[in-house]
């Protein structure tokens, strides 16, 4: 396990002046919530898991726009980047996988693959995964990610020259690409990192996803830290978004078996995990410091409360709205559990839910995975829109949804693209270092 846990540390791409990774600055208190019905409650939840969730007459219409793009994509979507004179590479031998978030479809990632498109190298087979499209995503991360093994698989088949893969995903998406990636693990020894779909695993980078889930204080920000809303959102989540939803509140399975997210931070009986991300030869996190409507900053990037800082107002020099870049190396620790006390946490949170033991049980799992995942060495990315004309339009700015509504997240995109890049010409450079040794 030793070997999985040792993580490069990649170049800098930009390095901030005078940056403040340092600071005990804790971010602005938050505000007192507002108190309500317990109807009208229930009514803004349900208004706003309709609109967030993609249900409503403009992601109808961006439904029908991406099945009239995809209707010769069968399975997913495949770009070849060209080189600087102009000549298609035939033959790449880096994967890319693209793996969009809840209730969506490739055609989110356009602007990304154009942008990859232009920036990378010829090296890379770029692939936006299509078998989680809408309401496919509702059945479970576990369903969804064991479909995006088959895909992948697949890809892979079909093409006998790539050696090396990496994946890209926004919001649930990561949480489906973790899942997948232990699922295509494979052990090599105990001095190597395993392999990915027999391919060696170079990047994994995730963009606003709730790797911690997303119950407890302000983890769903549209609920506005309302706790009658964060306590009767666990239990009408399913109803909304299927066994996702469970399994994003922590509720999933019976009280005495640790929740889904929980065991995807630890080799688990069915897969892997914590070894299949340790695999990968660079791990970075892009987390939205603020107007995340969707997705909170804890979950995002992997961080306790008291590890929250208040990130800088200026943007690194070349990407906008990218505000700082933190390398967290791998820590010691017993990794994740699921202690005594976290089942019986769990068994009143699920039948008798009340904001002391939600609170108590969301604790528990929160410490819990964070020790997990902390095993890994990570770099995290700071993201602020706060000087953008649509602040609150961040979930989808990151990934440039929409080239109209989420132009702001142009500077995200290419800062991904030259992680990506740049982590590419460093794994090159080391292999050919090892190979001459």
């Amino acid at each position: 396990m030793a070997s999985l846990l040792n993580y490069t540390t990649p170049p800098v791409i930009s390095l901030r002046r005078n940056a403040n990774l340092g600071s005990n600055n804790n971010p602005n208190p938050n505000p007192n919530p507002n108190s309500c019905s317990s109807s009208s409650c229930c009514h803004a939840f349900s208004w706003a898991f309709s609109n967030c969730f993609g249900v409503n007459d403009i992601w109808k219409r961006q439904r029908l726009r991406a099945h009239a793009m995809s209707a010769a994509q069968t399975h997913g979507s495949f770009i070849s980047p060209t080189g600087a004179n102009g000549v298609k590479d035939e033959d790449p031998d880096h994967l890319l996988v693209l793996v969009h978030g809840i209730y969506a479809s490739p055609s989110d990632w356009r602007y990304v693959e154009s942008e990859l498109k232009r920036r990378l190298g010829r090296h890379f087979l770029i692939y936006a995964s299509s078998c989680n499209t809408y309401s496919k995503t509702f059945a479970g991360i576990d369903g969804a990610g064991k479909r995006l093994a088959d895909e992948v698989r697949q890809v892979v088949k079909s093409r006998e020259n790539l050696k090396r893969i990496s994946f890209l995903a926004h919001s649930l998406g990561g949480l489906i690409a973790r899942y997948a990636v232990g699922v295509l693990y494979t052990r090599v020894d105990d001095r190597t990192a395993g392999l990915i779909a027999g391919l060696e695993a170079i990047s994994f980078i995730t963009l606003a996803t709730p790797h911690l889930g997303v119950r407890g204080n302000k983890q769903l920000p549209f609920l506005l830290g309302v706790p009658m809303l964060e306590k009767i959102a666990a239990p009408m989540a399913p109803i909304f978004v299927g066994r996702t939803g469970s399994q994003l509140f922590l509720t999933d399975g019976k009280p005495d078996r640790p929740p889904l997210l929980l065991r995807m931070t630890t080799d688990a009986e069915e897969s892997d995990f914590i070894s299949a991300l340790g695999a990968f030869k660079y791990r970075v996190l892009y987390a939205n410091a603020s107007y995340d409507h969707m997705v909170g900053r804890r979950t995002s990037s992997i961080r306790r409360e008291s590890e929250l800082v208040k990130p800088p107002l200026q943007s690194l020099d070349g990407y906008k709205h990218v505000v700082d870049v933190e390398y967290c190396p791998p820590v010691e620790s017993r990794g994740s559990s699921f202690p005594p006390e976290a089942a019986r946490a769990k068994e009143a949170a699920q039948n008798v839910p009340t904001t002391q033991n939600t609170l108590e049980y969301h604790e528990i799992m929160e410490e819990e995975m964070i020790r997990g995942l902390q095993q890994l060495g990570w770099k995290k990315v700071d993201v602020s829109f706060h000087s953008s004309l649509w602040p609150f339009f961040a979930h989808n700015n990151i990934h440039v949804k929409d080239e109209w509504f989420h132009k702001a997240g142009a500077g995200v995109v290419a800062h991904v693209a030259d992680t990506i890049n740049q982590q590419e010409k460093q794994h090159q450079s080391s292999s050919l270092i090892t190979a001459s040794l």
